[in-house]
């Protein structure tokens, strides 16, 4: 079917001949450190890297390579288009059923300002995948965030950035004194459930998406002020410095920048056995204050709520992924702290909003708070406004999952988290992506760092708690003593807070000299019982995002009897790719099954996390 595109602005090849040198960096003089975060221009050449002689060293080829995976997207097709099959097939028992996958589309305007890739816009692409007839049909769609609409003229086309997001800052009027802080893109994840679609955001209200046409239907208000704070019933709620603070900060938030009281997390978790959705929100003004105040919400499969708790934590945390077990919520707490002096310049617009926070790597461990899902069932365990202090100072990112083992004949149990995290001394609010706010240019390097131990890798927190719930141990290790740096750990849901065997995950076969550990262009399989470790790498000059487990659902063929679907950006020739793997034959020749390519004008950028629903699920998970 043929596609109904819109704004159609075919990408082209850069020619680094063509951009002017930038000096004083380590690659070779005749290649800016930097370009803006913008579609290339179509007077420049349209060949290629690769049959450029100035490419013949792998470090401008690096350097470009990484500029084209932030190339902003403005073609939607509003139609199903069937996707070309390059490579193998279609197998017959993939079940029937569609990969959401969001994440930026657009980083630059037509006015001078390039925002951060956290800020891009949300752009919603679709992949229907059917085993029976053998075909693959793709859908992209920009989310018509409240934002979006107001800064996308219809008539002309053109862009026009009037939010500043957290992480940005714009040029010209739009830079000093902008209060449009608040920048919803709906970027981050995506969520079917109870037969709706809704694309989130770290921040605010999800954007519900009718799944058909991938038009917009609005923002869905999932909270709703439904909500109630644990503490103790005969406790008289106490009054203190901070909470006269936070009635202070609230018009001004509320009012001013426009924030909502309850900002929703990006990431949700689905509880299979229970058929739950658990979802969780923090306090607006918490971000500014020494304490935390976290909501978790669960959900039928009806949408109706069940249940609500939120806990009131006396640290200054920043929660971007968590877990859940049959007991527990499982917080992994990065510390940060308010900056002052990036306060004043955030405020007045001169620097990014997120410059009013610093990383707090003044304690040597990292706190993690096991916090009562039922506590009527609790049974007096232990305190859990006080934290189990890992032995690692780390700044977690991702979790893949975690369990509680069967308890021992003395009541004794164990925890095991899957996660990914990376050194304090490497994370940087603003640097997130090699991001420049004050040129809107990126630098690979620093997502490359000599010491790639700084840089996200896997990890194994095992936690061991004596009947009470007090803590006996607890221990962090390279998972499966993989130390590559890694990211985006993924399971089959189905397994999800149960004890789980595999684990797959993003990493980097460290084979580009110049971009030894991000982009990664491997998928890893961990076996955590046999510590076996299996991969699979895609082709030089290519990447990939975030795997994604597609169970087969005939059952009997264990855990990971099924397929990963993973994107591969394909930047030497600008090109996209859905790859789908034999999770059984990761680390075999034969492990490709299929390479599905999307046409040259509907390329699109790096994604950030998806979600597989099979036809038969209704919405209700995997």
């Amino acid at each position: 079917m043929q596609a109904k595109a819109q704004n159609i602005i075919p990408p082209k090849f850069i020619s680094p001949a063509k951009l002017p040198p930038i000096p004083n960096i380590s690659l070779p003089s005749n290649v800016p450190q930097a370009i803006s975060i913008t579609a290339p221009s179509p007077e420049v050449s349209s060949a290629p890297p690769d049959h450029h002689p100035q490419l013949v060293d792998d470090k401008v080829a690096a350097f470009w390579d990484y500029q084209f995976l932030f190339v902003s997207q403005r073609s939607e097709t509003a139609e199903p288009i069937t996707l070309r099959i390059v490579e193998g097939k279609i197998p017959q028992d993939f079940p029937l059923g569609t990969y959401y996958l969001t994440g930026p589309g657009l980083f630059t305007d037509d006015h001078g300002s390039t925002v951060h890739p956290l800020d891009g816009h949300g752009y919603l692409r679709t992949f229907k995948i059917d085993g029976a007839r053998g075909e693959v049909e793709f859908m992209a769609r920009y989310i018509q965030t409240e934002a979006q609409v107001e800064e996308c003229d219809r008539i002309t086309g053109q862009w026009r950035f009037t939010h500043r997001g957290p992480f940005s800052v714009l040029k010209g009027g739009n830079m000093v004194g902008n209060t449009k802080v608040m920048k919803n893109v709906a970027n981050t994840s995506v969520l079917r459930w109870a037969g709706r679609l809704f694309c989130l955001w770290e921040g605010g209200d999800p954007y519900e998406i009718e799944s058909t046409t991938l038009d917009t239907l609005g923002r869905f208000d999932i909270i709703n002020g439904r909500h109630k704070l644990l503490q103790d019933e005969d406790a008289t709620p106490k009054v203190d410095v901070w909470d006269v603070a936070a009635e202070i900060l609230k018009p001004i938030l509320y009012g001013v920048f426009k924030m909502p009281p309850k900002r929703l997390l990006s990431h949700y978790k689905i509880d299979g056995r229970r058929k739950r959705l658990l979802i969780m929100s923090c306090n607006a003004e918490d971000m500014l204050l020494p304490r935390s105040n976290f909501t978790f919400y669960e959900f039928d499969s009806n949408f109706t709520l069940l249940q609500s708790q939120e806990f009131n934590i006396p640290d200054h945390l920043m929660i971007h992924d968590w877990a859940f077990t049959d007991n527990y919520y499982i917080l992994f707490g990065n510390r940060i702290k308010l900056d002052v002096a990036g306060s004043m310049t955030a405020v007045c617009g001169l620097s990014p909003m997120i410059s009013a926070l610093s990383l707090n790597a003044s304690k040597p461990t990292s706190p993690i708070y096991m916090l009562p899902r039922f506590p009527s069932e609790s049974n007096g365990e232990r305190d859990w406004k006080i934290p189990i202090e890992a032995p690692s100072q780390m700044w977690v990112l991702h979790v893949g999952n975690a369990f509680e083992e069967e308890r021992d004949e003395n009541g004794s149990s164990k925890i095991q988290i899957q996660a990914s995290g990376c050194s304090y001394r490497w994370f940087n609010f603003q640097k997130m992506f090699g991001y420049d706010w004050q040129s809107g240019k990126l630098d690979p390097s620093m997502m490359n760092a000599d010491q790639d131990k700084l840089l996200p890798h896997l990890v194994q927190v095992s936690v061991s708690l004596d009947a009470s719930g007090d803590c006996q141990n607890c221990s962090v290790n390279d998972l499966n003593e993989w130390r590559k740096p890694s990211d985006f750990p993924a399971i089959n849901q189905d397994f999800s807070g149960c004890k789980n065997t595999f684990v797959y995950a993003a990493t980097s076969s460290g084979s580009r000299q110049a971009l030894p550990h991000f982009p990664f262009d491997t998928v890893v399989k961990l076996n955590v019982r046999d510590k076996s470790i299996s991969t699979w790498s895609t082709t030089r000059r290519r990447f990939i995002g975030e795997p994604i487990f597609v169970p087969k659902g005939t059952g009997g063929g264990g855990e990971d009897d099924g397929y990963l679907l993973v994107v591969e950006y394909a930047v030497s020739t600008q090109r996209c790719y859905l790859v789908i793997l034999d999770s059984k034959l990761i680390g075999k020749t034969n492990a490709l099954v299929a390479r599905v390519e999307v046409p040259r004008h509907l390329n699109f950028p790096l994604g950030f996390h998806g979600f597989w629903e099979s036809a038969g699920d209704c919405g209700f998970g995997n």
